[in-house]
């Protein structure tokens, strides 16, 4: 198999993934504690393929098209966090629920997004010079969305610590690494064998990443099924209406298909991965169930996914 071949294929790999995953986390419990211990450093790992696969040289003109970074950060960080806070006003009495859901709706996707987005005819190369700013954005401003919307009497405690430590294990370490590394790859031929060699991992990552965070959580899931019941519903609410905005955004910014394409797969897909740690950073009365509930939206929206790359080239045409 080549690197086409592993890419054409990749969805279905992840399917694959996440069955495995599910299985040896309800089949061997033993297992969670380990495979939990294992999200982070494989999250990061992700990261630093992810970001190789940045063209850092054409940054400038991802960023010089205003009207789709315009479309682009309206949908993510105003449109979507009003949306999630009209969707979540359900779950004040379940504040570890809520705590979750906020933490996963609120951040967008950085990773798969650009898989889906690419299979659904978008523009994938915007969405991925994008990303830098897509991360800095989100972790600048969950820490307010989530001061306004869990309230000042919320029983939930969120610590400024465990986000900076997030902020550089997850990103700036394995963002510098990836910038150091395509500089290098332009004055050395070892580097860039290196950089060669990992443009197959991005695939293998994230399968590597599904297993490590659905096999560790889903026990906690299914033993906690009833209490996360009441989010469902707002997930389901997220996936149907999230891409309406996104497409809106589009539209307001008169952009064209590819372009509206790749808003609307944004707007629709959160960073579930890359906050999972966050809500395992909870205290620890809540922090199981929390991380349940983010878990429980990116079960929702691997479905989802199917139905998009399906309806939004179809529908959303600039």
């Amino acid at each position: 198999m080549d690197r086409e071949q592993l890419e054409r294929n990749q969805i279905p790999l992840y399917f694959i993934a996440v069955a495995l995953a599910a299985a040896v986390g309800l089949l061997a419990p033993g297992a969670a504690r380990p495979l939990e211990l294992l999200v982070t450093p494989a999250i990061a790992v992700l990261m630093y393929a992810m970001f190789l696969q940045i063209p850092f040289l054409d940054l400038r003109a991802g960023m010089g098209n205003r009207r789709f970074m315009g479309a682009l950060l309206l949908a993510n960080f105003v449109l979507v966090p009003l949306l999630v806070w009209a969707g979540t006003r359900g779950l004040v009495e379940h504040p570890a629920v809520l705590a979750g859901a906020l933490l996963v709706l609120l951040t967008p996707c950085i990773d798969y997004v650009v898989v889906f987005t690419h299979i659904g005819k978008g523009d994938s190369r915007l969405t991925l010079a994008a990303t830098p700013v897509l991360l800095l954005l989100q972790l600048a401003l969950l820490p307010l969305y989530l001061a306004l919307m869990l309230g000042a009497d919320s029983a939930v405690e969120i610590a400024v610590a465990p986000f900076v430590e997030a902020f550089v294990l997850l990103i700036v370490l394995p963002l510098l690494l990836a910038v150091a590394t395509s500089a290098g790859a332009r004055r050395s031929v070892m580097v860039a064998k290196w950089n060669d060699a990992w443009a197959w991992l991005p695939v293998p990552a994230m399968a590597l990443v599904l297993v490590a965070v659905i096999g560790s959580q889903i026990g906690v899931v299914v033993t906690r099924l009833d209490d996360l019941l009441p989010v469902l519903p707002v997930y389901v609410g997220f996936a149907l209406l999230a891409p309406l905005l996104g497409w809106f955004a589009a539209r307001l910014f008169r952009l064209p298909a590819g372009e509206a394409r790749a808003v609307t797969f944004s707007a629709a897909t959160r960073n579930s991965l890359v906050v999972l740690p966050l809500a395992l950073a909870l205290p620890e009365p809540i922090r199981g169930l929390a991380a349940a509930a983010v878990i429980s939206q990116t079960l929702v929206e691997l479905v989802s996914e199917l139905v998009y790359v399906r309806v939004v080239p179809a529908v959303v045409r600039g």
